[in-house]
């Protein structure tokens, strides 16, 4: 099989010049560079999407239950047995029980408008994964007619509060006093702050105990809804209409989970991340077409070798397999190289960034337009492949008209012109 290999042999050789011809492989390593760095910004910006998309979900679904059940009428007088039930429903890992509203948080001359929500610690802590954001206090702190408040850290930072002060909660409903209607409010201590690392979050979250809730709202007994914690959470949609069928009256009942909650963002995500593939994709294909120049070059240099080859006995397509080798070749290393250098920057892009902000002195992500200050980096395996494929196919083709005008010299011209 060795004489068969004689085409891979000399377009391997080709890619090293001579002393006195070492501009075509300089132009050769331009185009390997050119095609290695095209590669690398493609898996580190592709990461970069992964990262913030992965991260995003992570953090959101720390604070939000996969899904949520909630009454037509805006309140759940029967939830205790309806929490027994959909706990015991396939799929379902955990329920809890929430009141939710739109209120209003004083502290001196600072005030901002809050996201109220009532909580059952213990159930709370099952259906999402709180504990671990919490920078100060505990959950467990939110006990019934304690009137305690756990703040985002963002918010927090806002009325200028921290742990132990007391701050005024106004909801939009009324009381009538001989005054007039006045907001119903109450004044509640601050038991700690939880930082979720979104801003849109933290800025205005704010936990109360359930059934402080429940007095300040005038619910009575009776829940807003019941959030759910299921096993796969790309089910929750199935799960959670399923779960309000089994509850009873499905008329009367609405479901949502986390894919509709947020699903123009996850959307424009992926679709900016196909954009920007199909973007970037275009400068891998520059790189890549680079190679033609480069053959284009080495064909010219390699007129008397072509024409000596072909008096030897090399075919046609024999010249043809030689410089699609050599450009192949080419393509393979500078993919090679520019995977090598995407995946390293990816995987190490977060450290690079805090170093960077730590020497000069600023953030590049601001949370109140970013959501986020971190800038996380997901490889998947997947991007690697594609990226990979659709590289070496416009190395491959960049190789066909050179490699064809090779295999299309007449030797006696070649040689006559030398």
């Amino acid at each position: 099989m060795m004489p068969r290999w004689y085409e891979g042999f000399i377009g391997l050789r080709y890619l090293r010049a001579s002393p006195h011809r070492g501009f075509v492989s300089m132009i050769a390593g331009i185009a390997i560079v050119g095609l290695a760095l095209g590669i690398a910004v493609l898996i580190v910006v592709l990461s970069v999407m992964n990262g913030f998309e992965e991260e995003m979900r992570t953090r959101i679904l720390s604070l939000t239950a996969h899904a949520t059940i909630t009454s037509v009428e805006g309140r759940l007088p029967a939830w205790r047995s309806q929490i027994e039930r959909a706990a015991q429903y396939p799929g379902v890992v955990a329920a809890a029980p929430y009141i939710e509203s739109q209120a209003m948080l004083a502290h001196g001359d600072d005030a901002s408008g809050i996201l109220l929500r009532g909580v059952l610690p213990a159930a709370e802590l099952r259906v999402s994964d709180l504990a671990p954001h919490l920078r100060s206090g505990r959950l467990q702190d939110l006990t019934p007619g304690s009137y305690r408040v756990i703040l985002g850290q963002a918010l927090a930072a806002a009325l200028h509060v921290g742990v132990g002060d007391r701050v005024v909660m106004m909801v939009a409903e009324g009381d009538v006093t001989p005054l007039g209607v006045l907001p119903r409010m109450r004044a509640f201590r601050v038991a700690g702050t939880v930082s979720i690392g979104m801003y849109e979050y933290d800025r205005r979250i704010a936990l109360v105990a359930m059934g402080d809730a429940a007095r300040l709202l005038r619910l009575d007994d009776a829940a807003t809804g019941i959030r759910l914690r299921v096993s796969d959470p790309y089910a929750a949609p199935r799960i959670v209409h399923e779960v309000a069928v089994s509850l009873g009256d499905s008329s009367t009942l609405t479901v949502n989970d986390w894919t509709e909650e947020h699903v123009n963002f996850f959307r424009s995500i992926e679709i900016t991340k196909q954009v920007l593939f199909v973007i970037l994709s275009l400068l891998v294909a520059v790189a890549a077409f680079n190679i033609v120049s480069t053959l284009v070059m080495v064909v010219k240099d390699k007129r008397r070798d072509i024409a000596i080859l072909r008096t030897l006995g090399a075919t046609p397509s024999s010249v043809l397999s030689i410089f699609i080798v050599q450009g192949s070749l080419i393509g393979a290393l500078g993919i090679g190289a520019g995977l090598l250098v995407g995946v390293l920057l990816a995987v190490n892009l977060e450290s690079l960034v805090h170093g960077l902000e730590h020497l000069f002195g600023f953030h590049f992500l601001d949370a109140r337009v970013y959501f986020m200050s971190d800038l996380p980096a997901h490889v998947h395996r997947a991007d690697l492949v594609e990226i990979c494929v659709v590289a070496l196919v416009l190395a491959c083709l960049s190789t066909l008209y050179p490699a064809w005008r090779a295999a299309r010299l007449m030797p006696a011209d070649s040689l006559r012109n030398d």
